[in-house]
């Protein structure tokens, strides 16, 4: 099980490395890493194991986010609706994005990063629309169209996957500007 402590900080050069690609069929520890990821988002999100294991809530987890340099990262977006199934769950494998929208969008509140352990305040600019061509867990080719915060999160994932921070998009001068006409998610 994936704790706080495993996973890598802010500082720690692999987080700023372009991970590799993962070769097809998955090696017995990329399905373990793969499962063990998604395990810690959905400890993550239930109150009583996050509490218990003191655990940060995240919806996405990026495998150089646990000291691995590979192209590999679990999302799982909740819905507003504790009943409904999740906005996003899956593994994506080998993510790129292929296509986006021109409209930007941002979280009001900003963003964070369980490997990030200060608060940095600003607007992280984004994508509001995507398409993304990655693998599943079979190697097989999916397209995935994203937008408002699922599209934010694998974004902020994709960018661990090539050695970026969300804190590098933030204006350093003006962090609380925006272009005219981004979306702000609440």
């Amino acid at each position: 099980m994936i704790l706080m402590k495993d996973i890598t900080r802010d500082g720690n050069p692999v987080l700023r490395k372009t991970a590799q690609k993962v070769s097809f069929p998955l090696s017995d520890d990329d399905k373990k890493l793969a499962k063990d990821m998604m395990t810690y988002l959905e400890n993550s999100q239930d109150p009583e194991i996050a509490k218990k294991h003191q655990l940060r809530a995240g919806v996405g987890l990026a495998a150089p986010q646990v000291g691995v340099s590979e192209q590999m990262a679990a999302v799982l977006v909740p819905s507003n609706d504790p009943e409904a199934e999740p906005l996003l769950k899956t593994v994506l494998i080998n993510p790129v994005i292929i296509s986006h929208s021109v409209k930007d969008a941002a979280l009001a509140e900003g963003e964070g990063c369980l490997s990030v352990d200060k608060d940095i305040p600003g607007y992280v600019p984004r994508h509001d629309r995507i398409t993304i061509r990655c693998q599943d867990m079979d190697g097989k080719i999916i397209k995935l169209k994203l937008k408002d915060y699922p599209a934010i999160v694998c974004q902020h994932e994709i960018d661990h996957l090539n050695g970026i921070l969300f804190y590098d998009h933030i204006d350093k001068k003006n962090p609380f500007t925006l272009k005219e006409n981004t979306v702000v998610i609440e």
